[in-house]
């Protein structure tokens, strides 16, 4: 590994969209598309994608539709305009649609769908619901939930579905048990699944995302006072309403053994540890490290942070982006950071895929020949974790693009891109990284890390 240095940098500006770029009809139409030719590779006759507020964005990559408050369903047969069931509050949510205004997509009132003890008359059955869209004696149903399975970990993994019962029970009842299977990867797998590359259109969004996202880290990076209660702090990065892909978590000394909790109402405390996270659809943002300017803000057992734990950190990251390129295998990435940070306590995959949720899969594990791909967005979610360091991160979003995706995503959203290309040549002339040319840096705190969060402008780089 090349060594790391500690540097001073004004941290940078460099801006962001006013408003996300709207996906057309067009886009939702070639990702059906999509999905029935593989129905048609699979032998499937339908598609049933289930979504809620958690779960909700495989049903929102074929509809544009996201499930707010209730459930949804989706049911794609192989050729006619899909229907979407929508419990009561979801209906007037139905035109945020593009296929749905363009009436190629059918929606009905399902209230089962909808709250406890809120109207539920004047509805259809869902068997009947099921039965009249074709599903019934020869149907062959692929069902995508959020989940797929491995026979390592449970037999037949081909029929284990995460769909609630009453859903899969009346599948089975009208299709046969083994007429309904798990077709979840054909959206998240890593490899090929549908989310697993992005479109020009996916990546100018998550360039959004990460922009408004790493601002909102920065903005607290920035405002962070000792004395101030962590609810201060976080209202500092001035959210105005982007919806959530996960809790925004904020940790310090008061709640360190709960890793993912919130703020509580801490105060800030010199000498205290720090970690807090910020994701909108499409992008999360991580730092952590201590409330400190130096290392003599830190308990005695931890001032050697920098030399020991976190410029380590820093250096091994230095490597792993130099091998982030197309066509390196992810047993490579796994194996630069378990080779370089033995004892760190990296329990979780070394990066992984990101989408509008915040975590799709990851191409990068143990003996993984899952290639690096272009569409990819990379999470680069690195975690250490140390009883004595705590922890540190660069925790942002990559996207990898082939000269022909970027070409596109030059065409059709210029300022993005250019703000890209800005983000690479700070951390290339600047923090001193390898970047292969197709690493699009999506975050606007791109691989800047401060050691001590009280002396933000002092960031590690690497040795040139």
């Amino acid at each position: 590994m090349r060594n790391y240095r500690l540097i001073e940098i004004d941290w940078p500006e460099f801006g962001g969209a006013d408003a996300p770029p709207e996906f057309g009809v067009d886009e939702y139409r070639g990702r059906l598309a999509a999905a029935r030719e593989a129905m048609g590779e699979r032998g499937l006759t339908h598609l049933v994608v289930y979504g809620d507020r958690e779960h909700f964005a495989n049903i929102q990559y074929l509809t544009g539709f996201d499930p707010r408050f209730e459930e949804a369903l989706l049911i794609v047969q192989e050729e006619g305009v899909p229907l979407l069931l929508v419990g009561n509050e979801g209906e007037g949510y139905l035109p945020v649609s593009p296929l749905y205004v363009a009436g190629e997509l059918r929606a009905e009132r399902y209230p089962t769908f909808s709250l406890l003890d809120q109207p539920r008359r004047d509805a259809r059955l869902l068997r009947d619901i099921l039965a009249s869209e074709g599903i019934g004696d020869g149907a062959q149903v692929g069902c995508v939930g959020w989940k797929y399975y491995l026979e390592t970990e449970i037999p037949d993994s081909a029929f284990a579905l995460e769909l609630p019962s009453f859903i899969v029970d009346l599948l089975r009842s009208l299709a046969g048990h083994d007429g309904v299977e798990n077709s979840t990867d054909l959206f998240m797998h890593a490899d090929y699944g549908f989310r697993a590359k992005c479109s020009a259109t996916e990546l100018a969004y998550m360039e959004y995302a990460g922009a408004r996202a790493s601002e909102a880290m920065k903005l607290m990076l920035l405002g962070m006072r000792e004395g101030m209660r962590d609810f201060e702090l976080v209202a500092e990065m001035g959210y105005t309403g982007e919806p959530l892909n996960c809790h925004v978590t904020f940790g310090t000394d008061e709640n360190r053994a709960k890793s993912l909790s919130g703020p509580v109402g801490a105060i800030l405390r010199r000498g205290s540890v720090f970690s807090s996270n910020v994701a909108y659809f499409g992008s999360n943002v991580c730092r952590a490290g201590w409330i400190a300017e130096s290392a003599a803000d830190l308990p005695a057992n931890a001032r050697d942070y920098v030399e020991a734990f976190a410029g380590k950190y820093f250096a091994a990251m230095g490597e792993w982006f130099s091998l982030l390129e197309i066509d390196m295998p992810g047993d490579a990435l796994y194996r630069v950071i378990a080779d370089n940070l033995p004892g760190f306590g990296i329990t979780l995959n070394p990066g992984h895929l990101i989408h509008m949720d915040e975590w799709l899969s990851s191409p990068i594990f143990a003996g993984s020949s899952i290639e690096i791909q272009s569409g990819m967005v990379m999470q680069v979610d690195v975690i250490p974790a140390s009883p004595v360091y705590f922890s540190t991160r660069m925790e942002d979003g990559v996207a990898i693009a082939d000269r022909r995706l970027r070409a596109e995503m030059q065409a059709k959203y210029p300022q993005a891109y250019a703000r890209c290309q800005a983000r690479r040549r700070l951390m290339i002339d600047t923090l001193g990284f390898e970047l292969a040319e197709e690493v699009l840096p999506l975050s606007n705190i791109p691989a800047i890390v401060p050691p001590f969060l009280l002396n933000p402008r002092q960031v590690f780089a690497l040795e040139k």
